[in-house]
C-alpha cells in the first residue's frame, strides 16, 4: 500500500487528507471564512497586563483580544528572574511585534509569542535567535553535526540570526539547505520594513494557505504522491515546489477521475466515524471518546471479544489493538490538551509495560507533540498532546440545540412528573376549570397512556379537566401547561 495526501479543494474550504497504507491517519480542514492564524505576525497593542497570570492581553485586530505569556516574551533565562513580574516587560498601550503559536479554541483568544519565525521547507529562520538547532527527531549524531556546520558556515558568512533544521532537512545537500536559508533571508528582509511602517492592530505577515502548506510541514521521504482535484491549485504547488523543492515537483498530481478524490480511500466514510463517540475494533471491542473542555477520556471495552485462552490474554490484545487504534485516532480528531486512557485492568506488569510501548511506537509519526505517563494500578494512562488549532468535532459541529450539548435528553417518563408538579403549582394560583398540556408526541401518549391513572387523580384532587395536544415542533424535554 501507498502512502498518500489528497488535497481537495472548494471555493469555500480546502481540506487535507493523509493517508498511509491506505487508512486515513490526519486530516487538516481550512475554511475561506476561518483562515488558521498560526505563523501569522503581527503589529499589536498591549491592552491589558494582568501581572498575577504573568501574562497580557494584545489587541492584534481579531475579534478576541490575543495571549501572551511572560514564558512567550522571547527572554533568555538569564534575564528573566522568577520573581519578575510581566510589567517590567510590558505596559499597557504599548506596541509590540508579535507571532501567533495557537489558533483561538473555543472562547479563548489566539495565544502569542515574541521569538519571531518564518519556516521553509527545510529550515526555520529565527531573526533574533543565538544559537542554531536541529530537529530531536533527527537521531544520527553525525547527520545533526552535519547541519548545524552548515548553518553555522552560512550564519558567519551573512551575519544573520540563526536557524533551525527541521527533519525534512536530513540528508539534503548543502547547496539545496544553503538555498533555503538564502530564500528566508531575503523573505525576512522583504518583512522587516513592514514591522515599522505597519499601524497597531494590523497584519503583517501572513503564512501560506494550507494547500501550499502541505509541501512544507506534511511531506515526507516516504509519501508516494501527492494528489489535488483543483487544476489551479496543482499549478500553483507545482510553481511552489520548482521554486523551493524540486525533487518534489514529480510527485505531485493533478487528479481528473470521476470519483472524488476523498472517495479514493473512503476518506469521507472515515471522517463520519471520527466524529462519533464509539470506535469498533476490530477484535470486537471499542473504543469510547468523550471530549470535554478540560480533557478528553478514551474508555477501552472488550465488548465481544472473549477471546481463545484466558481472561487476561483477551484484555491484553484488546488494549494492544485499542493502543494503535487510539494513536490513529488522536490525530484524526485532532484532539489536544490533557488525555486520559482508561486501558481495560492488567494484572500482568509485562502486559502494561508492552501496551504502553505499542502506544508510544504508534505515536511516533504524530506531529504534535506527546508526553505519556506510566499505566497507573487502576489502568488509566495520563498524557498530553500539543494543541495547535480546533479539533475535528469543533471545526465540523456544533452543540445539539436540543440537549445543549449535553449529549442526553430527559426522558418521556421525567418530563411527565414535571407536568404533574407544574399543573399542581398552577392549580394552587389560579381558579380554572380545565387547562391543556401541549407537549412532545412520545410524551402526550405516555400521559394517556402509563400515566392515565395519575392524570384521573390529578383531575379528581384538583378539581380541573386536563386536556392535551401535540406540539410536532417540541422536544421531549419542552411542554406548556395553558389555563383556558
Amino acid at each position: 500500500m501507498s502512502n498518500e495526501i489528497l488535497i481537495n479543494v472548494t471555493t469555500p474550504e480546502t481540506r487535507v487528507a493523509l493517508v498511509e497504507n491506505g487508512v486515513l491517519h490526519e486530516l487538516i480542514i481550512e475554511r475561506a471564512n476561518r483562515r488558521g492564524l498560526v505563523g501569522n505576525i503581527y503589529k499589536g497593542t498591549v491592552c491589558r497586563v494582568l501581572p498575577g497570570m504573568q501574562a497580557a492581553f494584545i489587541d492584534v485586530g481579531l475579534e478576541r483580544a490575543a495571549f501572551l505569556h511572560a514564558s512567550d516574551l522571547g527572554l533568555r533565562n538569564s534575564e528573566l528572574q522568577t520573581s519578575d513580574s510581566i510589567e517590567r516587560y510590558l505596559s499597557e498601550n504599548e506596541t509590540v511585534i508579535v507571532q501567533v503559536t495557537k489558533d483561538s479554541l473555543g472562547n479563548k483568544g489566539a495565544r502569542l509569542t515574541t521569538e519571531l519565525t518564518v519556516p521553509s521547507r527545510y529550515m526555520v529562520y529565527m531573526p533574533n535567535g543565538m544559537v542554531n538547532g536541529v530537529s530531536q527527531r533527527i537521531e544520527c549524531e553525525e547527520e545533526r553535526v552535519r547541519l548545524r556546520t552548515c548553518m553555522d558556515d552560512f550564519r558567519t558568512e551573512f551575519k544573520t540570526g540563526t536557524y533551525i533544521a527541521r527533519t525534512a532537512a536530513e540528508g539534503v545537500d548543502a547547496t539545496i539547505l544553503r538555498a533555503d536559508m538564502l530564500f528566508l533571508l531575503k523573505l525576512w528582509n522583504s518583512i522587516e520594513p513592514k514591522l515599522e511602517s505597519s499601524i497597531p492592530g494590523t497584519l503583517v505577515h501572513q503564512d501560506l494557505p494550507l494547500s501550499v502548506r502541505v509541501i512544507r510541514d506534511l511531506y515526507r521521504h516516504d509519501i508516494d504522491r501527492i494528489r489535488v482535484d483543483s487544476a489551479e491549485t496543482h499549478a500553483r504547488l507545482v510553481s511552489f515546489a520548482q521554486e523551493f523543492a524540486p525533487e518534489l515537483t514529480p510527485y505531485i498530481e493533478y487528479y481528473t477521475g470521476n470519483r472524488p478524490v476523498f472517495d479514493i480511500y473512503s476518506v469521507e466514510d472515515e471522517i463520519q466515524k471520527a466524529l462519533s463517540r464509539k470506535v469498533t475494533l476490530k477484535s470486537g471491542g471499542h473504543l469510547v471518546f468523550d471530549q470535554t473542555e478540560a480533557m478528553t477520556t478514551v474508555d477501552v471495552n472488550t465488548g465481544g471479544y472473549v477471546g481463545k485462552r484466558s481472561l487476561e490474554e483477551t484484555i491484553f490484545k484488546t488494549n494492544l489493538e485499542a493502543a494503535q487504534v487510539i494513536a490513529r485516532q488522536l490525530r484524526l480528531r485532532n484532539l489536544g490538551g490533557i488525555i486520559i486512557l482508561d486501558f481495560i485492568d492488567m494484572h500482568d506488569q509485562n502486559h502494561r509495560d508492552q501496551v504502553l510501548q505499542a502506544l508510544q511506537k504508534h505515536l511516533e509519526k504524530d506531529h504534535a507533540k506527546t508526553t505519556i505517563s506510566q499505566v497507573s494500578p487502576l489502568g488509566l494512562v495520563e498524557m498530553t498532546r500539543k494543541r495547535t488549532r480546533e479539533s475535528l468535532e469543533h471545526i465540523l459541529c456544533e452543540p445539539c440545540a436540543t440537549c445543549e450539548g449535553r449529549g442526553v435528553l430527559k426522558t418521556a417518563e421525567t418530563t411527565c412528573l414535571e407536568i404533574f408538579r407544574e399543573i399542581i403549582r398552577e392549580a394552587r394560583q389560579y381558579e380554572m376549570n380545565s387547562l391543556l398540556v401541549l407537549a412532545n408526541n412520545d410524551v402526550v401518549e405516555r400521559l394517556l397512556d402509563e400515566e392515565a391513572s395519575t392524570i384521573a387523580e390529578l383531575e379528581r384532587t384538583l378539581d380541573v379537566q386536563i386536556k392535551f395536544r401535540v406540539e410536532n415542533q417540541y422536544t421531549q424535554e419542552q411542554y406548556d401547561v395553558v389555563l383556558l
